[in-house]
């Protein structure tokens, strides 16, 4: 089917978001003073489109490459990741509060499509409790980290290279009593060079994709698994994918596509020497 019916419905979504203001001129304090479901409410008619099982991958270039949408496209995402974060955030900090921290966390508005996305990527790599993960971009619900050692036992490492953040997410894992099975660093990508660690994954929105990916080549070898989250499809219309140019070096193994309302692709390569 042609995704050229959903140009006109992605740009009056455009244009409702427009009228929260500019998040690149006014930051986000004074968006975070408007309740966070209005948006998710626009965004949801957003996803409706992205999960369209009709449109194939070419037909969904069109949108993506066609410059009168990229000013809606990138609107839609900075929206998006804006929704994505405060969620986090709030969730976070109601679990510090809550007298059931692990219920509050299973109320986090994504909590199912986890579920779908830790059963996808277990495929990818052997996680066990022998093992040592490590997850660049926790932010501050560390909830693939404390997913994957619920799982599968396995010691888990975050990454978060802003420090309030990391500090957020010490304190969730501390009032779930996962503070001695998951660790959070602070730091970007070139963290790793002094790491030990058996799997590496790569949140969809660590940037900048080419920079991430070229440190990653300089200090993973080629036996380790390199796992990276992505937007395929009509899905990218949510976030910009990570191109081929960005995993130069590395070949591409095993692709495993989204099921249900679950987003992400995710991705295993390793380097090539």
């Amino acid at each position: 089917m042609s995704c050229y019916k959903y140009w006109g419905k992605l740009e009056e979504i455009a244009d409702k978001l427009s009228a929260y203001g500019d998040l690149d001129k006014n930051g986000i304090t004074e968006l975070d003073n408007v309740d966070i479901d209005e948006i998710v409410e626009i965004l949801d008619d957003v996803e409706i489109i992205a999960h369209d099982k009709t449109i194939d991958f070419d037909s969904a270039k069109h949108i993506l490459d066609d410059e009168k949408m990229n000013k809606a496209l990138k609107l839609i995402r900075k929206f998006y990741i804006y929704v994505g974060a405060r969620l986090e955030k709030e969730n976070a900090l109601k679990i510090l509060e809550s007298d059931n921290p692990k219920e509050t966390l299973d109320s986090f508005h994504f909590y199912d499509r986890y579920i779908g996305l830790i059963e996808n990527e277990s495929q990818l790599a052997k996680f066990n409790k022998d093992k040592t993960f490590v997850f660049l971009g926790s932010g501050p619900l560390p909830l693939t980290l404390i997913m994957f050692n619920m799982v599968h036992g396995c010691k888990c490492i975050g990454i978060e290279q802003q420090e309030n953040v990391a500090e957020l997410s010490r304190k969730v894992l501390k009032r779930l009593d996962l503070d001695k099975e998951i660790e959070i660093v602070v730091g970007n990508e070139k963290k790793v060079a002094d790491m030990d660690y058996d799997i590496l994954m790569i949140a969809a929105f660590a940037e900048p994709k080419d920079r991430v990916f070229s440190n990653i080549w300089e200090y993973v070898d080629e036996k380790t698994p390199v796992i990276y989250r992505t937007y395929t499809g009509m899905r990218a219309i949510l976030y910009s994918p990570v191109l081929d140019k960005d995993t130069r070096g590395f070949h591409k193994e095993v692709m495993v596509l989204p099921r249900g309302k679950t987003n992400n692709t995710s991705v295993l390569i390793r380097k090539i020497v």
